[in-house]
């Protein structure tokens, strides 16, 4: 596929794709606050900073973006045509990363859960109920 816009302004709308305050992030924010969750946003005293921490049961999700978090066998996680090799590292950094972040989590004792952006749009509910068993351990 090829891309219909310029270097310049692909660069530019890159550049504005935020790490916090997602789409994904509010909507599965929304929902646990529906479900009766309470929680804290982007923890700066944890490993990652996690999207939202639920201290009472010693939860962090991190809510990922499919493309930059490499879900695997997703559609959503494809490979730019141009310049593969520096998006090739970036991708193995990003997910170097979230390995990193989640062991030590679950060295400090918390439970970690990553809702993907693909399973927020298609099975909101799931992810929903996923979380949910896992906090009231059932």
């Amino acid at each position: 596929m090829v891309d219909t816009i310029s270097t310049d302004r692909r660069s530019w709308n890159m550049s504005r794709i935020g790490s916090r305050n997602t789409k994904p992030e509010l909507l599965l924010r929304s929902l646990l606050h529906r479900a009766g969750f309470r929680f804290r946003l982007h923890s700066k005293d944890l490993p990652g900073r996690p999207d939202i921490v639920l201290p009472k049961y010693r939860v962090a999700i991190f809510v990922h973006g499919c493309f930059w978090h490499r879900h695997s066998a997703c559609k959503n996680a494809t490979m730019p045509s141009t310049r593969t090799e520096f998006w090739t590292k970036k991708f193995e950094d990003n997910v170097e990363r979230d390995i990193r972040n989640r062991e030590a989590l679950e060295e400090a004792g918390w439970t970690v859960l990553t809702a993907w952006e693909c399973e927020l749009k298609e099975n909101r509910d799931d992810v929903v109920l996923r979380i949910s068993e896992t906090i009231r351990g059932g």
